[in-house]
């Protein structure tokens, strides 16, 4: 049970599609507390649904957003720590998203990995030899990021990765 910054500007673009573009749309015409409610609900189903697409299952997996704050929260079982934390970064890898309230579970607790946001130049090498101290470790960095990750060098400033333990 954790609150994770991410950088807000950064991330997947998920808010202007579908019902979530109606629902921002209405917020425009009237910031109502209906519109805005709304609009929270519709982007805390498309981070769910995008949790989703990446094949990470969570029993009893509830998303919620908070507009004003930027903040996901996130609750549910993961079976395992790695889905855990690819939920987490799922959630909080999302433009307009600054935080991530964790409150999931672990059916099977297993170490916790540490995180690192991407800075400009950087690559998977790099960040390998940065935290183990072998740039050749990249593909560890690379699998412990999939499906979110799908080449090694698709990485972008701002985004937050997933370091296992060495």
């Amino acid at each position: 049970m954790s609150l994770i910054s991410f950088i807000k500007e950064a991330g997947e673009k998920l808010f202007g599609k579908g019902e979530a573009k109606a629902a921002q749309d209405a917020v425009a015409q009237e910031a109502s507390a209906a519109n805005l409610e709304r609009l929270n609900r519709a982007a805390g189903d498309a981070i769910a649904t995008y949790i989703g697409s990446m094949g990470l299952k969570v029993n009893g997996l509830d998303v919620g957003f908070d507009g004003g704050s930027g903040t996901v929260t996130v609750s549910g079982v993961a079976a395992d720590q790695s889905t855990k934390e690819k939920v987490v970064l799922c959630c909080g890898n999302v433009a307009n998203v600054a935080a991530v309230n964790d409150l999931l579970t672990v059916a099977t607790p297993a170490d916790e990995s540490k995180y690192y946001t991407v800075v400009s130049g950087d690559n998977l090498s790099k960040i390998a030899k940065q935290f183990y101290g072998n740039p050749n470790k990249y593909p560890a960095i690379f699998e412990a990021n999939k499906p979110m990750l799908t080449h090694p060098d698709k990485i972008y400033p701002g985004q937050l990765l997933r370091i296992p333990p060495a």
